[in-house]
């Protein structure tokens, strides 16, 4: 017996903490009836219903690189009703997006409805390594290199420490590009370090997510990923 949000988390609908939310707000049946109490338990013959649809945590994981192109919503669906990375990938299976990129961020995006491999990726514990390119208007100082190494104050928290390196300065056009790698996954982090020091970003793309690169998928593309590399992602999140 497993409580129901922990059994929806697995299934990859979404985290464990939504769950708990969905369950509060009456979003959730078990065999039929709505239950709204936290500390309800169920089983594999039990049947659960979020928001009308079924989970199943029986079927088989799926797991899903893609090349996420700009003007895309990292969701499932948009009440705005733009298109959504899902739209991009053609398989029966309903899987979810890990974590978030921006609209206007590209790059690497795994999708997927492991929903244990999920909660560890993005738990904040397990310092999962992404590495962005950002191209930013202005020349990056030495001291603000250091300063977004050593950490910055946004919404007044300091971010965790991070990698900085300057790809390329442009002064004719006053641009530079940085890679930047994080272990946190705050919202619109990157944006919001370079802010905290007077820098919009123009650009932003996702390079990284521990191993994983787009390399071989142009744009919009994707792939499936290998059980030599789920094994791998495991092993890099016991790390």
């Amino acid at each position: 017996m497993e409580r129901i949000q922990k059994i929806i988390a697995q299934s990859g609908y979404c985290s464990r903490r939504k769950a708990e939310e969905l369950i509060v707000a009456g979003k959730v049946k078990l065999n039929g009836v709505t239950v709204t109490k936290l500390g309800t338990v169920a089983d594999g013959n039990d049947t659960i219903e979020v928001d009308g649809y079924t989970i199943n945590d029986k079927q088989e994981k799926v797991y899903v690189l893609l090349n996420k192109p700009r003007g895309v919503v990292t969701s499932t669906k948009d009440d705005k009703h733009r298109k959504v990375v899902t739209d991009l990938i053609n398989i029966p299976t309903r899987i979810y997006p890990v974590g978030r990129l921006d609209y206007d961020t590209t790059g690497v995006l795994l999708l997927t409805n492991d929903g244990e491999l999920t909660n560890e990726l993005l738990h904040p514990s397990n310092h999962i390594e992404k590495v962005y390119i950002a191209k930013i208007k202005g020349i990056l100082t030495p001291g603000h290199r250091k300063t977004l190494e050593n950490g910055v104050i946004i919404d007044g928290i300091k971010t965790a420490s991070a990698k900085v390196k300057i790809k390329r300065i442009d002064k004719k056009n006053n641009t530079s590009v940085i890679e930047i790698m994080i272990h946190e996954g705050r919202n619109h982090q990157v944006k919001n370090m370079f802010k905290a020091l007077g820098y919009e970003v123009d650009k932003l793309r996702r390079e990284r997510l521990l191993f994983l690169t787009c390399d071989g998928l142009s744009t919009g593309e994707y792939r499936f990923l290998s059980i030599k590399e789920v094994k791998r992602l495991y092993n890099e999140i016991k790390k």
